[in-house]
């Protein structure tokens, strides 16, 4: 290894006070002061603006640093939608107590099929024996008031009473015979029968065919009917799961393609990313002012009953792009203000910004339904370095920006 010594200058005087030859002395000296500094580096020029071109010298450090892709047609564009499953509503019952009762039993469960009218529980309510009674009440008003008109038809005819009397009476029958009916038909319609009596049972039936999805009661458990309506859970739910609703949370952009009777696709991520078909049977009229989307309702077969429902799925639809849209990267295309803007490569080595109108944005692509044209070149990676670069000589512009 060799070492390089270099004495010090106050070293080198004293030499020369005691001896040292002159001529060795000034040597060192000259060595010490004869080092070259370092060259410095030096930076690369900036690009050359004229007119509303960015000019690079062909061999420009920055130009390694830009990724230049091809704008290309897009016809059409597939969407990704956020979406969820949930009941067929129009196939869907949910079931609450009428009464105050205590469930004195339950005949169904998660699960179990039922059919129209089948009991699902019976309650023992007190306030329903009270309907019981009063229909039994307007049962017994009934046949005598049509007693007492078989009478009064009887004393007519003979010429005992006048067409009064009989008048009164059929009107009496009357009046009794809409209570007995109305009466009854209540008993009927919270699960009473006209030959049950008075036994206080409620029952709690289903009035459409399917399957018990939900069940939230036990056995003697006191009900009451304020405990029923938004935010609480029913007793009984029962749904035919053969079919289900999709719901979608749509962009404004999106709606024109999710129009009553346009298909689309349903993708299942815990299904392993199945592939289901869908049907748009309803669109909403307005847009959700928290999260600025449209509510779209959508239909889908489930024969096998695979999906289930609250199942959060993704659905995919196939938009229209206008004509002459082309695609290019994401990376492409800045909001620049309220605008975007892309730069397009109208020449080698030079670049010029372009106002762009955006008709979709996407994580991957963009597309662009104004201001580029298929073909065209735009830089694709690196494109604030332009931007940067193009803001500067606009504040600043250099006397070669000046010169046409």
């Amino acid at each position: 290894m060799n070492i390089t010594y270099t004495p010090h200058p106050t070293f080198l005087l004293s030499r020369l006070k005691h001896g040292l030859p002159a001529i060795f002395a000034l040597q060192a000296l000259c060595l010490m002061g004869c080092h070259e500094s370092p060259t410095a580096k030096q930076e690369a020029p900036p690009p050359i603006v004229q007119g509303q071109q960015l000019r690079f010298a062909p061999n420009h450090p920055q130009l390694a640093l830009l990724s230049i892709s091809a704008a290309t047609a897009a016809p059409s564009l597939s969407v990704e939608l956020p979406a969820k499953l949930v009941w067929n509503e129009s196939q869907t019952q949910r079931i609450y107590a009428s009464f105050a009762g205590r469930v004195s039993s339950i005949h169904a469960d998660i699960g179990q099929s039922v059919a129209v009218g089948q009991a699902l529980a019976h309650l023992a309510s007190p306030e329903f024996g009270i309907a019981q009674a009063d229909t039994a009440k307007a049962q017994a008003d009934l046949r005598v008031t049509q007693q007492a008109l078989a009478r009064q038809k009887e004393l007519f005819e003979a010429g005992i009473i006048a067409r009064k009397e009989l008048d009164s009476a059929e009107a009496d029958a009357t009046r009794a015979s809409a209570e007995a009916a109305r009466a009854l038909a209540r008993t009927k319609l919270y699960g009473g029968a006209s030959t049950s009596g008075i036994n206080q049972q409620l029952t709690l039936a289903s009035t459409i065919r399917g399957i018990v999805v939900e069940r939230n009661l036990n056995p003697g458990q006191e009900l009451r009917p304020d405990q029923s309506g938004v935010g609480v859970p029913p007793l009984f739910t029962v749904s035919d799961p053969s079919s289900l609703w999709v719901q979608i949370d749509a962009r404004e952009s999106d709606i024109g393609s999710l129009k009553p009777g346009s298909p689309f696709e349903i993708a299942v991520p815990s299904l392993g990313g199945q592939v289901f078909q869908a049907t748009v049977q309803a669109a909403g009229d307005f847009i959700d002012p928290a999260t600025r989307t449209i509510k779209v309702r959508g239909l889908i077969a489930n024969p096998k009953r695979l999906l289930k429902a609250e199942m959060l799925v993704t659905a995919r639809i196939t938009r229209q792009m206008p004509s002459g849209s082309v695609m290019v990267p994401a990376g492409a295309a800045l909001l620049y203000g309220a605008k975007h803007q892309v730069f397009v490569q109208s020449a080698a080595h030079t670049f010029e910004p372009r106002e762009v109108e955006l008709a979709h944005e996407g994580a991957k692509n963009v597309i662009i339904s104004k201001g580029l044209k298929a073909g065209e070149a735009v830089v694709s990676d690196n494109t604030l370095l332009l931007a940067r670069l193009w803001r500067l000589s606009q504040d600043t512009p250099s006397p070669q920006g000046d010169k046409k």
